[in-house]
């Protein structure tokens, strides 16, 4: 989870990867009208967001119900959006990736092929509520290398649940 240009789709893309789990895009589950209004330069409100929320949440459920873990990447913005994202999925643990605003915007100038213009990374920090203590999941510095990172996220997702991460996916040693 966070604003565009965290890193979140490079990340579940290695996380998957490493750990043989189904992957979804969450972007892929946004109505066309969404990706209309964010190509032109228009934040999304809670009214176009919540649709697309449920559509996350039902995969979600789906890879539950199949005894399956999973990696989907989500912007989920707001406690309210995560807590939907959660309702009645116990398994879910969110990775907030955080990186300093000066980079996300370098990362957005310089990414090709993709709807969301950099223009709108304004109006997702301004709504971002970070991940709180009593939220499942945890924060992590996503200005380092993507394999880097993978590694942390790795290590800290065995260190929470054990027996979900095989041993061949987490790093030999945990990066410092």
């Amino acid at each position: 989870m966070g604003v565009s240009g965290g890193g979140k789709t490079t990340l579940a893309q290695r996380l998957a990867g490493r750990l043989g789990w189904p992957f979804a895009e969450g972007d892929a589950f946004h109505p066309a009208s969404n990706i209309e209004l964010m190509r032109t330069g228009h934040p999304l409100g809670d009214a176009e967001r919540w649709p697309w929320l449920q559509a996350v949440a039902r995969w979600i459920g789906e890879q539950e119900a199949a005894g399956s873990n999973a990696v989907v990447t989500c912007s989920a913005l707001r406690r309210t959006y995560r807590d939907l994202l959660r309702d009645g999925h116990p398994s879910v643990l969110f990775v907030q990736l955080n990186a300093p605003a000066g980079v996300l915007a370098d990362r957005l100038a310089n990414r090709r092929h993709h709807y969301m213009p950099p223009t709108l990374l304004t109006s997702q920090l301004a709504t971002l509520e970070p991940l709180q203590p009593d939220e499942p999941g945890f924060v992590v510095d996503a200005t380092g290398p993507p394999d880097a990172v993978a590694d942390l996220v790795l290590a800290r997702l065995a260190a929470l649940r054990p027996t979900a991460v095989p041993p061949s996916a987490t790093p030999p040693v945990a990066p410092c």
